[in-house]
């Protein structure tokens, strides 16, 4: 790879999988429920970038002010930000890799870059995500009512792709779908009264189902105000059943949402669905479904 400062790189991901495992060639480290930021600096220049390559220095200034102080002229580095969006929980820059410092280090093992990440001279808002030593990582998570654990192979080089050196194990299932429709709101709701949500495949947009929990009134009058502006006149899913015969707006299928929930159905419908939050850092058409590994 060339040492040419890039503007953008591609993070790496995790894949969802059933098995539950402990071995030396793996490390386990909390998943955190945040928002994935990449963190560029160039000098005393600092970028804060989504997942969706948008910028998010008003957001978190003292994460950017904390970033641009250490000594080092060039870095990229990679974690999670907790908090803005919780007011009872206070702001940080959680981060678990480094891909650049003076030069590219995605090639090192994983173990190698943690090395130089913990060697920085961290400030609070920064700090390093914590390894978990339990037997079973994934009981603690649980019981401690955590997302779950990412499992990590220790010599495995940073990839710009969803990769299976990195393994996520959650409590819950859940992921990110993308609204493609809602429907009225009945009663004394207000805004609206369920989401119609999907995942893509290939060129199509599956209907995956409804969600209507996890809304409160704010989300709600919120949500409505973006949906009406992305109204259209057809609906934009290409495969799927089951719609709600009346009531429904289309919208074009832009604005990604992580749900939690209990299953699948045989139908390929989610079975008690629950509305976590909106995501702004993911592209609406990277949102496929995550289909448990062996």
């Amino acid at each position: 790879m060339s040492d040419e400062f890039p503007s953008w790189l591609e993070p790496m991901a995790a894949t969802l999988t059933r098995e539950r495992f402990t071995g030396p060639d793996w490390v386990f480290e909390r998943k955190l429920d945040g928002i994935r930021l990449l963190a560029f600096k160039r000098g005393n220049a600092v970028r804060l970038m989504t997942r969706n390559q948008l910028l998010r220095n008003e957001s978190y200034p003292a994460f950017v002010e904390a970033v641009a102080a250490l000594p080092v002229r060039d870095a990229i580095l990679d974690g999670e930000a907790t908090g803005w969006w919780e007011e009872r929980n206070a702001p940080g820059y959680h981060l678990f890799d480094v891909l650049w410092l003076e030069g590219s280090v995605t090639s090192l093992g994983l173990e190698a870059r943690r090395k130089l990440l913990c060697e920085l001279p961290l400030q609070p808002p920064l700090y390093v995500v914590p390894r978990l030593d339990e037997p079973e990582p994934w009981v603690r998570a649980c019981a401690e009512g955590w997302e779950g654990v990412i499992a990590k192979r220790r010599d495995a080089p940073y990839e710009h792709r969803r990769s299976r050196d990195w393994l996520k194990m959650k409590c819950e299932a859940g992921q990110e779908f993308v609204i493609g429709g809602f429907t009225d709101p009945r009663g004394k709701r207000v805004g609206l009264g369920a989401l119609l949500i999907g995942y893509f495949s290939g060129d199509d947009f599956e209907f995956a189902g409804k969600v209507g929990t996890g809304l409160d009134t704010k989300l709600l009058l919120e949500l409505r105000d973006r949906l009406d502006a992305l109204e259209i006149s057809r609906t934009p899913f290409t495969k799927g059943d089951g719609f709600p015969r009346s009531g429904v707006r289309w919208v074009q299928p832009e604005i990604v949402v992580e749900v939690a929930f209990m299953q699948w159905t045989s139908h390929g419908k989610l079975r008690h669905p629950r509305l976590v939050r909106l995501r702004d850092d993911k592209p609406a058409r990277e949102v496929t479904r995550e289909d448990l590994g062996a």
